[in-house]
């Protein structure tokens, strides 16, 4: 028997140099990603990192979920997603690092 998927899952750690504007960047962005079925599971700010495989620092942690693959490619590439990063994100997150992908499964 196959499993369902239950949604595709990206844990991301981010360097934000700026909380303020971080903070809207997340509030303009929210109503763009749940139009494409997606939202936030987790999402931590890191004091300090113990061990790292990247030289990137990272003061943030989140875990975004899509509904498939298809729903995150289509969010990233939608034109207003892309005017919120453009000016919020860009100016206000100093690096970005994938840290996992999978897909998560209905039990």
């Amino acid at each position: 028997m196959e499993k369902e998927i239950l949604s595709l899952e990206t844990i991301v750690g981010l360097q934000v140099k700026d909380e303020v504007l971080y903070a809207e960047y997340r509030k303009a962005m929210k109503p763009i990603l749940e139009q494409y079925e997606g939202g936030f599971r987790y999402d931590f700010k890191i004091q300090e990192m113990l061990k790292s495989e990247t030289k990137e620092p990272i003061n943030r942690v989140f875990l975004i979920y899509f509904k498939n693959k298809e729903s995150k490619l289509n969010f990233f590439a939608d034109p207003e997603y892309k005017k919120v990063r453009e000016k919020y994100f860009v100016p206000s997150v100093e690096s970005t690092t994938q840290i996992a992908e999978y897909e998560r499964f209905v039990d």
